[in-house]
């Protein structure tokens, strides 16, 4: 397989990924159409305009090894830490490979948007912020997250808590005090944060396929995604 075009620089995309979700197990790796829910992330992070590198961040556990064998057939770089201690995973992730900033994504949302990614990594470096996001206004996952390593490391130090250790960013979002934020706008036709383009149950998995098979290109844009979704809430409660 053709190794993928993404230039290495001090930007790291860590894609958190796991087979043991709850409540739809192996969901990083189900089919979408002709791409699994992993390939459709990598293929669309290949529109990023900044340069960055790209890394898939899993378990140490048995169960993941399937998904370092994902990352050596798609040519991608894996790191394996804590199962449970994500924010232990990123910050040694991002320590092994030299990141300065780091983008965080969830290896189960097929659908992030590289306009606003790079939008988002511009707002951040040109502002200087220590985290900046883009959750607020996108579809529910569609947004992102970027953060220094050094905001990072003070998380990693001084989060204990349960919430801080499992979703790496509250510490940062608990402290404004000590950590400059700033929150990425959108224009309005993306401005719907009530809209699911995650998948984190069996209904989000079904919405996911049905989007990309209406689509009328290979990259689905996220207003197109939303008609979609729309239209796919449509034929559910008519059902």
């Amino acid at each position: 397989m053709e190794r993928r075009k993404m230039n290495s620089s001090e930007i790291g995309i860590i894609i958190q990924a796991r087979m043991g979700s709850t409540r739809l197990p192996g969901k990083i790796l189900m089919p979408i159409d002709s791409k699994l829910l992993l390939e459709h992330i990598l293929f669309r992070l290949g529109m990023l305009r900044h340069p960055a590198s790209v890394v898939i961040a899993t378990s140490n556990t048995h169960r993941d090894d399937i998904v370092k064998v994902f990352c050596d057939d798609h040519m991608v770089a894996c790191f394996r830490g804590s199962e449970n201690n994500v924010l232990d995973r990123y910050y040694r992730c991002a320590v092994q490979f030299g990141f300065r900033h780091i983008i965080r994504l969830t290896g189960d949302n097929p659908f992030p948007d590289m306009e606003e990614l790079d939008n988002l990594i511009a707002l951040h470096l040109s502002g200087r912020t220590d985290y900046a996001n883009s959750f607020a206004n996108l579809p529910i996952g569609v947004g992102a997250e970027i953060f220094t390593f050094e905001s990072l490391e003070k998380s990693w130090r001084e989060g204990t808590e349960p919430h801080q250790i499992e979703h790496v960013n509250e510490y940062m979002l608990e402290h404004p005090e000590i950590f400059s934020t700033a929150t990425l706008n959108v224009a309005s036709e993306k401005n719907r944060p009530e809209i699911r383009l995650t998948v984190d149950t069996e209904d989000d998995y079904k919405r996911a396929c049905f989007i990309v098979a209406k689509s009328c290109s290979e990259y689905v844009s996220i207003p197109q995604a939303i008609k979609l979704a729309e239209d796919f809430a449509v034929g559910s409660a008519s059902a």
